[in-house]
């Protein structure tokens, strides 16, 4: 089943890949599309620059914050909304706002508090929250209609359900919709780093190869930031496996 998923990826991967090949001969203007193979030159270049390794370092270190502050809000709150129905139904609405609040409006709001280094990672946090919150409440759910008769049975506290239950197990779950939620975040910290011109990041970088029309780089930066979010939900996925695997 792995190796058909693999080759399936594979597949689609090539498909993209002549897509991109077929639109540039039929466009042929590099300002408007460059070719794979300057995109993988300019991508080298990068890579050898250490101002673009500062400004990946700052971008992927706001994600992470994001992510984690994301993660922290939406494990604490889905854990007494799985417990008590009436908070879960507090939440709903809250949650459904969150969704649908336009990013530009929020960061452009942001801005007149924080700086551009901070706006970024407030907003990618409030766009990361319900997806956080949703995929912990899923997993403890499941957990709670596998085990919930069994601690009624035998009067286990809340406590010590949070603790040595439902964290323990709800855990792989979660873990395997991290990768997709951390690489959300990585869009939305570079999505808010270009509208604040965000300095040394990725967005900042994106922002100023637009404005001097150097679409190659402009799609490297696009090509290395698409592949960083494959590599990261395949790296949850990999350890979620494993743990499956180790606890069978």
């Amino acid at each position: 089943m792995v190796k058909k998923n693999a080759l399936f990826s594979a597949v689609a991967l090539i498909a993209l890949w002549l897509v991109w090949v077929i639109a540039y001969y039929i466009v042929r203007n590099d300002y408007v599309l460059p070719s794979f193979w300057e995109t993988l030159r300019e991508t080298g270049r990068l890579l050898g620059e250490a101002s673009f390794w500062r400004a990946f370092g700052n971008t992927f270190l706001r994600t992470l914050w994001a992510f984690l502050v994301s993660l922290a809000l939406g494990v604490g709150l889905a854990i007494p909304a799985h417990l008590v129905g009436g908070v879960r139904a507090f939440f709903a609405p809250i949650i459904s706002a969150l969704r649908t609040v336009p990013t530009m409006a929020v960061v452009l709001m942001l801005l007149l508090w924080t700086t551009p280094a901070v706006a970024p990672v407030i907003v990618s946090a409030l766009v990361l929250f319900p997806a956080a919150y949703a995929a912990a409440l899923a997993a403890l759910d499941e957990v709670g209609e596998e085990y919930g008769e069994l601690t009624r049975a035998f009067r286990v506290s809340a406590g010590r359900k949070i603790v040595k239950m439902y964290l323990p197990l709800a855990a792989p779950p979660l873990l395997k919709q991290a990768g997709s939620i951390f690489s959300l975040g990585l869009k939305v910290v570079i999505s808010g780093e270009v509208m604040a011109s965000t300095y040394r990041s990725l967005g900042g970088m994106m922002q100023e190869a637009q404005t001097f029309l150097s679409m190659p780089r402009l799609m490297a930066l696009t090509l290395i930031t698409v592949l960083l979010g494959f590599a990261l939900e395949g790296l949850c996925r990999l350890v979620y496996r494993l743990i499956v695997r180790w606890r069978r």
